[in-house]
Formats: C-alpha cells, sequence, structure tokens
C-alpha cells in the first residue's frame, strides 16, 4: 500500500487475473495519476465535466467521491471502453461522445477535470520509445491544442469554479507554461496546492503550488509516472 492509498502489485501481475478484477472491486491507474482527482476537494453533489474521459479512470474516481459526472469522449471506440469500464465497477456516468471542444453543458457546472492530449513523456518508465517518436513541433502542437481546452473549460464553468488541469507529460510547455498563459489572458486565479492536500507525496509540491511527479520518485517504492496538475478558479 502506497502511502496515496494505491495498492501496488508486483511488475507483470495480470490486473484481470485478481481476485475481484470482474466483479468490479477496482481499477488499474498509475499512482502519479491518482492523484489530481483528490486536489479537486469536496466534490459530493457537485456537477463535474470529466473532458476527454477514456479509459475512465479519472471518471470513477469523480464517481466515487460522489459527483454528478458528464464524461467526454471525442472517440467512439474509446467512448465504448469507457462505459465498458464503468459498467465493470457497477458505477454511471453521462457519457457524451463529442469534441470537448466544441460541447457545451446546458448549465454552467462547479468544476472540470481536463486530463488534456499530451506527449505522454511521463511515462517513460513504462514506455521509454515515447522520448523518440515525440518531436518538438508535437508538443507545440499539442500545447496549443492543450489551450483551446483550457478555454472551452472555462466557458463550461461557473463563476467560482475549479478547473483541474493535467498533463502526463515532464515538458514545461505542456504543464507550468499553459497554466502562466492562462493566468495572463485573464479570468482566472490560481489556487495552489496545500502542503496538507499534498502530505501523502510532500516532494511532489513546487513553489507556485502546482503538482508534478517525475519517474525517479519513489524508486524504492517502483517508481511514478511524471505528471503535473494544477488548480484554477474561474473569476
Amino acid at each position: 500500500m502506497l502511502p496515496t492509498g494505491t495498492v501496488r502489485f508486483p511488475n507483470g501481475t495480470r490486473m484481470v487475473e485478481l481476485p475481484g478484477f470482474e466483479d468490479g472491486a477496482f481499477w488499474a491507474q498509475d499512482a502519479a495519476a491518482a492523484m489530481p482527482v483528490r486536489l479537486m476537494g469536496d466534490l459530493h453533489g457537485k456537477q463535474v465535466v470529466d473532458v476527454c474521459a477514456a479509459p475512465g479512470g479519472k471518471t470513477a474516481q469523480l464517481v466515487c467521491a460522489g459527483a454528478e459526472v458528464t464524461a467526454i469522449e471525442r472517440e467512439k471506440k474509446r467512448a465504448q471502453r469507457l462505459q465498458e469500464n464503468l459498467k465493470r465497477l457497477s458505477l454511471s456516468a453521462d457519457i457524451v461522445v463529442q469534441d470537448g471542444l466544441e460541447w457545451q453543458p446546458t448549465q454552467p457546472v462547479d468544476a472540470v477535470l481536463l486530463d488534456a492530449p499530451c506527449s505522454a513523456t511521463g511515462t517513460l518508465r513504462r514506455h521509454p520509445d515515447v522520448l523518440w517518436v515525440k518531436r518538438p513541433r508535437d508538443v507545440k502542437a499539442l500545447a496549443e491544442g492543450q489551450d483551446a481546452f483550457i478555454k472551452a473549460a472555462y466557458k463550461m464553468l461557473k463563476p467560482g469554479g475549479t478547473l483541474l488541469y493535467a498533463v502526463c507529460s515532464l515538458q514545461d510547455e505542456e504543464g507550468p507554461q499553459r497554466i502562466e498563459a492562462a493566468l495572463e489572458q485573464g479570468g482566472w486565479t490560481l489556487s495552489p496546492f496545500t502542503e496538507e492536500e499534498l502530505s501523502a507525496l510532500p516532494q511532489a509540491r513546487t513553489e507556485e503550488g502546482y503538482y508534478r511527479t517525475h519517474p525517479g520518485m519513489w524508486s524504492e517504492r517502483g517508481g511514478l509516472d511524471g505528471f503535473f496538475a494544477a488548480r484554477l478558479i474561474k473569476q
């Protein structure tokens, strides 16, 4: 059991063969990726949109936290996988098959979780080839898309609503620089993560109050994916 509450099994463990998997007792998710939802505060009874939701690990977390979740996924096959995963877990969310850049709720919502499409360089400990297949121009294009998603999330939120922005990337261009750009354009206030909120993983808290992990953390426990998250409040 890791300090964050995640149970870690030895390398090579086949999750689908573990007792309880078919019964929906748990789902697989890297410990670093499991933290951002926990940093969104009390979600009980709140309307939350999960943008780019498949395969559904964070959607499941949101539902388990008591939120009323709308999960947005553009690709039909990925949306089907999301539905299957939630069904196995006996959880439900309103799944919308549409581009998250275009969809808007009928009423502004309390919170948005944006796990944005990114270079995935943070997964290098499990996928070392990612550093070879990604090029600088790929990161630039992804950063432009991330800015567009942040703007779309702004339109979804009610005043005072929370955006939790996250990427499994090690690149500054996809993490801190996207938050700095959003703050410069206005309409947002940064809500730094506190030491108490990150007490289970204190080394992941930056001076700015961001959440940031890298594959060298927790090496004695099997490591972590690289992840970045920040919390913004709509003014």
